[in-house]
């Protein structure tokens, strides 16, 4: 199973060959994602990003509650001597 997570759009811009460009906070951990999908996408907003590619925005109470829900599911995954990467697989 394969997995869109929140992040936070710190800044843009364009590439060498012109595709929209964005690095992304995943709680503190940042990595470039493709904003070609979700042009009207801004610094501060908030994007589902999926192998790279931000698919969708969303607000960020719905971040907060996605990125809650992903600590609950370690949490539990922790509980049972599991990782929470190798239950999504």
């Amino acid at each position: 199973m394969c997995l869109g997570i929140p992040g936070k759009i710190i800044s843009i811009e364009e590439n060498d060959l012109g595709v929209r460009m964005g690095k992304v906070s995943f709680g503190g951990i940042v990595k470039e994602a493709c904003l070609a999908y979700t042009p009207e996408a801004q610094v501060g907003d908030y994007v589902i990003v999926h192998v790279g590619f931000a698919i969708s925005r969303l607000d960020e109470e719905e971040a907060q509650q996605t990125l809650e829900m992903l600590a609950e599911l370690e949490e539990v995954a922790a509980e049972q001597g599991e990782s929470l990467t190798y239950i999504l697989q």
